[in-house]
């Protein structure tokens, strides 16, 4: 599958970064270029920047004793990334169902102006003392049903790589 051609501008339709941060030289690998693990860390540390927007801070968590569970990923590398790099992460929600969401993170190379890699993810809200899937609660729903309302409206279609849903 090819990439979409989306630029930075276009992907700053869906608001202010969720993440900010450097590509670190530890990241490197024998290419002398950020090694493709290191995209997932940066996308699983945007996540947890993220969460607490929608009410699923480490805390909320704690009261709940719940948490959330990625159950599928499907990442689109597109250019590579260097040492030092300036690096941000845009969300934007496709899909919310009653426990689980359906996102894309995108991650820019502020340093080229390039779009590096697309992130797509189902996530499903977990009861701890259970161990099971369960509903999101009411105040989180509503927060990810604002924000994907609010990422309906941008000027680009959703890239999805066509086998996931919420």
């Amino acid at each position: 599958m090819k990439p979409p051609q989306l630029t930075p501008a276009q992907i700053r339709e869906l608001g202010p970064p969720c993440y900010e941060t450097l590509a670190l030289p530890q990241w490197t690998d024998r290419n002398n270029h950020v090694n493709i693990r290191w995209f997932v860390v940066v996308f699983d540390d945007a996540g947890d920047a993220f969460y607490p927007t929608v009410k699923l801070s480490d805390a909320d968590h704690r009261s709940r004793e719940s948490g959330t569970m990625d159950l599928e990923h499907h990442v689109h590398f597109v250019r590579e990334l260097r040492p030092g790099d300036r690096l941000t992460v845009y969300l934007r929600i496709v899909g919310v169902s009653a426990k689980r969401f359906h996102y894309l993170m995108f991650l820019v190379n502020e340093s080229t102006g390039e779009l590096a890699s697309i992130f797509e993810c189902v996530n499903t809200f977990v009861d701890l003392s259970r161990r099971k899937s369960a509903p999101w609660p009411q105040e989180v729903r509503t927060a990810l049903e604002t924000l994907h309302a609010g990422h309906s409206g941008v000027s680009w279609p959703a890239p999805l790589c066509g086998s996931m849903s919420a």
